[in-house]
């Protein structure tokens, strides 16, 4: 018996890096065999700030899924789907806007940080303010009762709580409160020592070939106060260091040491990494070669899972128009 249901997804914005598999998919891949769970591409979310250019949306669609089987999520044991495809979000997005007080959508956490992080995009409008309904959709048209999310995500789940609240309070008891489950993501940082994001192009991808992988570990940023090689080093400002921890945890400690003593050089250790993050990686690109020797795959695996996820939604919907006496 699984534990309940859980929803959550990602927005296809290109080929996902370390950040986003040690963030949120490798918890993925660990939840599907205890849970009921719905992965979602959100591409109606990501037109909330990029609707200006939807000229790679359909190959990062691709992309993300190709990326998701490789990492070892699994059409047998969840269900992926396009959230365009289930068009029971837009509706349950629209009843929820009607009853969504301006109020709790101004005071979101994140709208204003992101109008001034993005203030060079034009996101004053109301897909940009209005997204958490529409997050809440997501959620609440498969009556999910879990959701994972880290602690900067709480705010957004308390308001589809109160959603799911002050809809069951008007038009008797519908949906779920989705309880959280914290997840402790692995944090990496990017190959600059900043924090890993495509815009600043310092990631590294899942998409990644051994050779490519070696490569970007080859020019990661180190202690820029270490400059002979028996300098004594300072592991916890060195990127190298970190993704050491990660993938190299039996040695980390030891590797810790050596810098820390002058007894190992950067080259010689991020050598050491490479080594390690081609072996742990592996498996994930070899599932990958596997896929694309497919190529109905994707589709199919999108399909099916869109299918399964309509039924779910409507079976849900048919709850909802009932409640709000729209069953004509």
């Amino acid at each position: 018996m699984k534990k309940g249901t859980i929803l959550s997804g990602m927005r296809p914005t290109g080929a996902l890096h370390l950040g986003n598999y040690f963030g949120a998919l490798e918890n993925w891949v660990k939840l599907q065999d205890d849970y009921d769970c719905y992965f979602m591409i959100a591409d109606w979310h990501a037109l909330t700030t990029g609707y200006e250019d939807t000229s790679q949306i359909k190959n990062n669609i691709d992309e993300i899924v190709i990326d998701w089987l490789s990492a070892g999520l699994d059409p047998e044991k969840c269900t992926m789907f396009l959230q365009s495809n289930v068009k029971q979000h837009a509706e349950l997005h629209l009843l929820f806007s009607m009853i969504t007080p301006l109020s709790w959508l101004f005071r979101c956490p994140t709208y204003k940080e992101q109008l001034a992080q993005l203030k060079d995009k034009n996101i004053t409008n109301y897909g940009f303010l209005g997204y958490p309904c529409l997050q809440a959709a997501d959620i609440l048209v498969y009556k999910a009762d879990v959701v994972p999310v880290g602690e900067d995500q709480l705010p957004h789940l308390e308001l589809t709580r109160e959603i799911a609240r002050r809809f069951n309070y008007i038009f008797g008891q519908v949906f779920p409160e989705p309880a959280h489950l914290l997840t402790k993501a692995k944090v990496l940082p990017g190959t600059d020592g900043r924090k890993m994001s495509k815009s600043y192009g310092n990631t590294i991808a899942l998409s990644d070939s051994p050779d490519e992988v070696r490569k970007k570990v080859s020019v990661m940023i180190t202690d820029p106060a270490r400059i002979r090689k028996d300098d004594p080093g300072h592991p916890e400002v060195c990127a190298v260091y970190a993704f050491h921890k990660v993938f190299n945890e039996e040695g980390a400690a030891e590797t810790e040491e050596l810098c820390r003593g002058g007894k190992i050089g950067c080259v010689q250790c991020k050598r050491n990494l490479a080594d390690k993050m081609v072996q742990y990686l592996s498996p994930i690109y070899e599932r990958r070669r596997a896929i694309l020797d497919k190529p109905g795959l994707i589709r199919e695996v999108i399909e099916s899972g869109s299918e399964s996820a309509r039924k779910k939604a409507e079976k849900t919907m048919e709850e909802v128009r009932t409640a709000m006496k729209i069953d004509w």
